[in-house]
C-alpha cells in the first residue's frame, strides 16, 4: 500500500524540491506497479487527499491543521505520534478497509469532491447527535 503523492505540485516548493527529486518517487512506483503486477499482486494507491498525517490512528481524531515542520504531536486522547510512523499506520489501515470493502485504487469523484476517504461508510448526518466514545 502505498499514497497518491502529487510530486510535480510537490516539486514546487523550493526547499523540499531537491530532496524530493532525489528521492525519485515517481520511478520508485513505477517499479512497485511493474512488481507487483509480475508476481500477480494489487498495489492499493491510497487517495491523496487521505488525511494520513493528521489522523490519530489510536482513536481516529483528526487534527485541524499541521505545518511540515510539526514532526510529532500528542493527540486529545493522549497518544504520542510521530507524524511519519503514524501516517504510515493510517496509510497501511486505509488501504486494508480499501481493499476489504471493494472499492477501486482510485476513489470515485464524489469522494474526491468532498475529501472523504472510500471506506467511509456512515453518513456523517446519520451519527449527528451521538455522543463519542
Amino acid at each position: 500500500m502505498i499514497e497518491d503523492l502529487t510530486v510535480r505540485n510537490m516539486v514546487r516548493n523550493h526547499t523540499l524540491a531537491r530532496a524530493i527529486s532525489d528521492a525519485a518517487w515517481r520511478q520508485f512506483r513505477t517499479l512497485l506497479e511493474y512488481k507487483a503486477d509480475w508476481y500477480g499482486r494489487n498495489l492499493v494507491v491510497v487517495d491523496r487527499w487521505f488525511p494520513s498525517s493528521k489522523l490519530c490512528s489510536t482513536c481516529g481524531a483528526r487534527a485541524e491543521r499541521m505545518p511540515l515542520d510539526v514532526r510529532s504531536w500528542t493527540c486529545r486522547c493522549g497518544s504520542v505520534h510521530d507524524r511519519d510512523v503514524n501516517a504510515a499506520r493510517n496509510i497501511l489501515a486505509e488501504g486494508l478497509s480499501v481493499t476489504a470493502c471493494g472499492a477501486g485504487v482510485r476513489p470515485q469523484r464524489a469522494h474526491a469532491r468532498t475529501r472523504q476517504s472510500v471506506s467511509k461508510q456512515e453518513n456523517p448526518r446519520a451519527a449527528k447527535g451521538i455522543p463519542a466514545r
